[in-house]
């Protein structure tokens, strides 16, 4: 388990592992459960250089600063997955042009758009966040939720949707063999803790009902790339990653500036 591990944090991170761990394909396929525990990782990255940045600058740049280190700790992983899926889905008209444009390494305009929006709503998000409650453990939590429960929404789309590529040349082609249950299991429970710890720390159980709207954008992607391309790819993997991220963070201020 150890070792799947640290072949998932080799996959998914520029964190460094051991010079020993086997990255072959049926190892790459089982470090899947492990993905939404990387979003633990990560989201102790972003709230480490929040912590710190918070100390020596405003706010804002702090923010800033967090949203650059998990950049840096993925190598814009799922960000580029998101921006091929904005010009695929864009540019193209058909299954052949979406997949041919998503595994063009260029940004287009449709991505650059797209990307552009996106960060600029996480960061607005994550300035509600931070700057409504004070940094405890509310907060640390709910980023930690997002990071999490984004990654497990990832992995349900392998679940329920099969793989759309014909060609071996996709950097996700090891994990797009399927998950089983047992697997899907454990990664539901990775990524649905933090959560859980959130509504039982606060005490405000009305936190679960934000999995309905991300059970609303998981359906909705499934929907839309099924009739468009068959399937799935690491890019839309990345896609459903951050749209699920966003609108998990978006609950959350929904939340507190009703209540306010």
């Amino acid at each position: 388990m150890l070792n799947l591990f640290y072949t998932a944090l080799m996959f998914y991170t520029r964190i460094p592992v051991p010079k020993n761990i086997d990255h072959s394909e049926d190892m790459l396929n089982r470090a899947t459960v492990f993905f939404p525990l990387i979003g633990w990782i990560v989201g102790a990255v972003a709230l480490g250089t929040y912590w710190v940045g918070s100390i020596l600058f405003p706010p804002e740049l702090a923010i800033l600063l967090s949203m650059v280190a998990t950049i840096w700790t993925t190598g814009a992983f799922h960000e580029d997955g998101f921006a091929d899926v904005c010009d695929g889905f864009g540019g193209g008209w058909t299954q052949t042009q979406i997949l041919t444009i998503m595994k063009d390494s260029r940004l287009g305009t449709y991505g650059m758009v797209g990307l552009g929006l996106l960060l600029a709503v996480k960061f607005f998000a994550l300035k509600a966040i931070f700057t409504t409650e004070p940094f405890d453990w509310p907060v640390v939590l709910k980023v930690l939720a997002a990071h999490s429960l984004s990654r497990l929404w990832a992995v349900t789309v392998i679940a329920g949707l099969p793989y759309a590529r014909e060609d071996a040349t996709s950097k996700v082609k090891p994990v797009a063999k399927g998950i089983t249950g047992g697997q899907l299991l454990l990664t539901a429970l990775f990524g649905l803790l933090p959560l859980l710890a959130l509504a039982s720390y606060t005490g405000i159980w009305l936190y679960l009902l934000f999995l309905l709207p991300l059970g609303l954008v998981r359906w909705w992607l499934i929907r839309f790339f099924r009739r468009w391309i068959g399937g799935y790819t690491g890019d839309c993997l990345g896609a459903t990653q951050q749209l699920s991220e966003v609108v998990l963070y978006l609950s959350f201020v929904s939340f507190v500036w009703i209540s306010i």
